[in-house]
């Protein structure tokens, strides 16, 4: 039986997560470049060319047989179809984001989806929430409430983006496979969608895949920047504690924020000037009250 990892932080655990974050925090700029592609297009070749990075490390690290007895089993089929589902979306509203100047819009989700997976442990799992964290929870409801009276309408893509990732991390939980098997399982459910996709745009030539050099380079690269950030982070989890998790966290969501402000140029009004310190100030709190109960524990 595999011994459980000890609950302490290591260099080679940090050293995994904070490269994870800053390569997601890197991300937008890459997305940027393929702005000129609809979202579903490039969700299909993050999709496709996952696969080979996915199983390279999956043969180097010896763990096909666990992928082998997943796709035999109906039920983490049907598990991981559902995390597969959400993942999608979950790509699909964030590479729409970037390219269509909502970078702000996802900076906002992830800044709200650790507030987000407390509340999901309340209401479906029955756990306890502090005072503090329920201070944090109201602040960032009341953010985005100033944000949807200012602009008429909700944050929509933030609240997708937090929706997905928060759901697909609750599932995500409870696949029976290892992060690297379970991120393969995912892709390969994927991939005959976003092949069937990809061949409709060859017939009707809507495809930028193997027209000009640039555009078929950053396709080709999509696997790269999708997988790598994924599985560098999944084993850098395994070696640190909750509570350092929870707040190297934040590294990505304020890298897209000062990409979309000083790289991108999206407008940072007067109603983002009071949500987002708001948002800071409800992770500061929740990031207290977690390093609290950690120490307590």
């Amino acid at each position: 039986m595999t011994p459980q990892p000890e609950n302490k932080d290591t260099p080679q655990g940090l050293a995994f997560a904070v490269s994870a974050y800053l390569m997601w925090g890197f991300l937008p700029l890459y997305m940027k470049a393929l702005a000129h592609m609809p979202a579903a297009e490039v969700v299909a070749h993050r999709v496709i060319w996952s696969v080979p990075v996915a199983g390279v490390l999956l043969i180097i690290l010896r763990r096909t047989r666990d992928l082998r007895a997943a796709l035999t089993s109906p039920r983490v089929l049907m598990m991981g179809a559902v995390t597969a589902a959400l993942i999608s979306v979950n790509w699909g509203i964030y590479v729409w984001s970037i390219a269509t100047g909502h970078a702000l819009d996802a900076a906002l989700g992830y800044y709200i989806n650790p507030l987000f997976s407390v509340m999901l442990g309340a209401v479906l799992l029955g756990e306890r929430l502090s005072p503090a964290q329920l201070v944090a929870i109201g602040l960032a409801a009341l953010a985005v409430l100033v944000l949807a009276l200012d602009a008429g309408r909700l944050p929509w893509a933030a609240i997708g983006l937090t929706l997905s990732w928060g759901f697909y991390a609750f599932f995500k939980k409870s696949l029976p496979v290892g992060p690297n098997q379970g991120f393969m399982l995912e892709v390969l459910l994927l991939t005959p969608p976003a092949l069937a996709y990809l061949a409709y745009l060859t017939v009707t030539g809507g495809a930028h895949f193997g027209g000009d050099f640039s555009d078929t380079a950053l396709l080709l690269g999509c696997g790269v920047v999708t997988a790598v950030p994924l599985i560098t982070y999944a084993n850098g989890a395994k070696l640190l504690r909750l509570s350092t998790i929870g707040i190297l966290q934040y590294i990505a969501p304020t890298m897209i924020f000062l990409a979309a402000v000083f790289v991108f140029g999206e407008e940072f009004g007067r109603a983002r000037m009071i949500a987002f310190p708001m948002i800071w100030l409800a992770l500061v709190i929740y990031s207290v009250s977690l390093l609290r109960q950690m120490r307590r524990a």
